[in-house]
This record gives C-alpha cells, structure tokens and sequence, in this order.
C-alpha cells in the first residue's frame, strides 16, 4: 500500500497493491494490520456505510461535534472528487482543506481522521461510495457547512453544472458561522 500525505498532513490518500490479469483484478481493499502499519494509526472501525448518488450530487460538508467520525473511504463504481476541511481550531491546517479523485479505476481510498468535516461531488453518471467510521452516527451531533462557503473557497470541478444538494446541504452554515471543534 502506498501512502501519500495531502494539503492537510494527516488527511492521507492510500493506494492499494492491485493484482491484474485476463481475467480482471484483485486486491485488498481493507487489512486492519496492514492499514495500522502504513499508517501509524492505531484505529478501531465500528460502522460501514455505502451511499450510491448521480451525477453533480454534492454531499457535504458533514462532520460531528461530539462522536467526531474518522472515515476511511472509497469509490465502487463512478468517480468522486473528495474532500476533507480541517475544523480543528488547534491545528496548523485549520480552515485548509484536501481533495482527492476516487474512482472505480484507481482504487484510491481517502483517510479523513476525526474532527474533520467531509464531502463529495459526483463526476460520473452515478457513484457508489464506501466508507468505514470509528465511531457511531449520531444525528444529534452532526453539523453541515455550506459547500461552497467563500473563506474556505472549495475549488470544487463543476464546470458550469448545479450541484444537487439535500435540503440539509442547501442549508449548511458558513465557515465563521459553524460550530467547530477543538
């Protein structure tokens, strides 16, 4: 597996050996051992979630104020451009944020750790996106900034389309006016 720090330095991008011949590809897409090894991180995944959305869908910006999830996460089918914005009023990155593509094709998976809020915009017809969380969903705690807030200036590829957003998503607070975390 190789590992590639981001912009911010503990948002990592992972890219998983793949074994192809004629007859298509095979490769681990999670090994608890091998991930903790490549890492450093000593971490316990509790929750697997799997979301399939159309294109031009923008889910996001989510995080949790209390239960802050880390969310290791992929693509199945389709691409996504992936991104990951550092809340953390203590950290060096604070207000910066990551983006990555994660395709079918690349087998690429997007290591977001805990007290960071998190998002994608669908590039394909559709997208099934795979993520595993540390720790539980709790809708009591989760909170939404606004995609295209102007302080944190996602350059999100849209050209030119809307992105579809939920009406949790079309109601995301900006940047200075979320509650973040420390």
């Amino acid at each position: 597996m190789k590992i590639t720090p981001c912009a911010i330095a503990d948002v990592l991008l992972l890219e998983p050996r793949v074994f192809g011949d004629d007859r298509c590809f095979f490769f681990e897409s999670f090994n608890q051992r091998a991930f903790n090894h490549a890492t450093g991180l000593d971490l316990h995944f509790v929750q697997d979630n799997h979301s399939r959305s159309a294109r031009n869908v923008l889910r996001g910006l989510h995080y949790q104020t209390m239960q802050p999830q880390g969310k290791l996460v992929r693509v199945t089918v389709g691409e996504v451009f992936d991104v990951a914005v550092d809340i953390r009023r203590n950290s060096p990155t604070f207000g910066k944020w990551a983006g990555a593509l994660l395709s079918a094709s690349n087998k690429r998976q997007l290591w977001v750790p805990p007290g960071l809020a998190h998002g994608f915009l669908v590039l394909s017809e559709s997208a099934d996106f795979l993520y595993k969380t540390t720790d539980y969903y709790a809708p009591e705690h989760e909170r939404c900034i606004a995609w295209n807030d102007a302080t944190l200036a996602i350059d999100w590829p849209l050209h030119g389309a809307v992105p579809l957003l939920s009406g949790k998503d079309a109601a995301g607070k900006t940047f200075p006016q979320a509650e973040l975390v420390d």
